[in-house]
């Protein structure tokens, strides 16, 4: 009897060691558990340029400070900002504040900037007509169809003095084309995806252009571009860093503001894009 008492203790030992061993393992394997490793990979969505770009730069800083840095490309300006908001990135780099912020308002999402980085002067390219004072009575417009870039567009139009807005309209505010309140050549303005606009310049006479996109079709503002938009406007539309409210202060994306803002990371946008692409810090 006394044989078969102890038995059971050992019995009943083992498998509560196993158990202890169980729950050890699956503490080491989950990262957010208390005592599991802790997660140093950081992913980020970015258009390829210059976003993506830049971010590579900022890879080796942030190596040092033990963290990997993963960078997925994205084409369009709704999937950075969906797949954040559903937790597939840490954080994405592709957009300006105010198109941050009306992305918020509009799809109920809760996101925030997190790092400002840059700004991307805006400018008008030369399609089928080579300047603003040869454009013809009814010449043919490209302009961004989202609401805060299409404002920054015509603001520029109006600018060159090819349209008047109606009153009250400034970088901070949406306009579209139905806020035109003089058009004295004509102009047909065209609202297209911003991402088509390099494509659609061998249809137009001029396009608007987002600064990330004319660079990825090897558009140079300096080089290319036949009117640029004033820097105040400019300022207005830096680019940032966004992460979901409440990220702000964790652990990667202090790493991730520390890498992204070194001196080696700004020496490699002012060296690479010679003033397409204007760091703030």
């Amino acid at each position: 009897m006394k044989k078969q008492i102890a038995a059971l203790l050992a019995g009943a030992l083992c498998v509560s060691a196993l158990a202890g061993c169980a729950k050890t393992d699956e503490k080491a394997a989950d990262p957010n558990a208390a005592g599991g490793a802790e997660d140093k990979t950081i992913t980020v969505g970015a258009s390829p340029t210059p976003h993506a770009e830049i971010l590579n730069a900022a890879k080796d800083v942030l190596a040092e400070q033990g963290y990997t840095l993963v960078v997925q490309e994205f084409s369009d300006y709704v999937l950075p900002n969906t797949a954040l908001d559903e937790g597939d990135l840490d954080a994405n780099y592709f957009q300006h504040i105010p198109y941050l912020n009306t992305f918020n308002e509009e799809k109920g999402t809760k996101l925030v900037s997190a790092i400002e980085m840059h700004y991307e002067p805006f400018a008008v390219y030369p399609g089928k007509t080579a300047s603003i004072d040869a454009l013809a009575d009814g010449a043919s417009v490209a302009v961004p169809n989202d609401g805060s870039n299409e404002t920054r567009a015509l603001l520029l139009l109006q600018d060159q003095g090819l349209i008047k807005l109606k009153d009250g309209i400034d970088p901070t505010v949406s306009a579209t084309v139905l806020d035109i309140a003089e058009n004295p050549k004509n102009l047909k303005i065209s609202e297209i995806a911003a991402e088509q606009l390099p494509r659609s310049l061998q249809d137009v006479d001029i396009a608007v252009i987002n600064g990330n996109y004319a660079l990825a079709a090897g558009l140079n503002v300096n080089d290319d571009a036949i009117a640029t938009e004033s820097p105040d406007y400019g300022k207005v539309y830096v680019n940032t860093v966004a992460c979901r409210e409440g990220d702000e202060n964790s652990d990667k994306i202090k790493a991730l503001t520390e890498a992204l803002r070194s001196d080696a990371v700004k020496k490699f946008i002012e060296d690479k894009y010679q003033g397409a692409v204007v760091p703030v810090f």
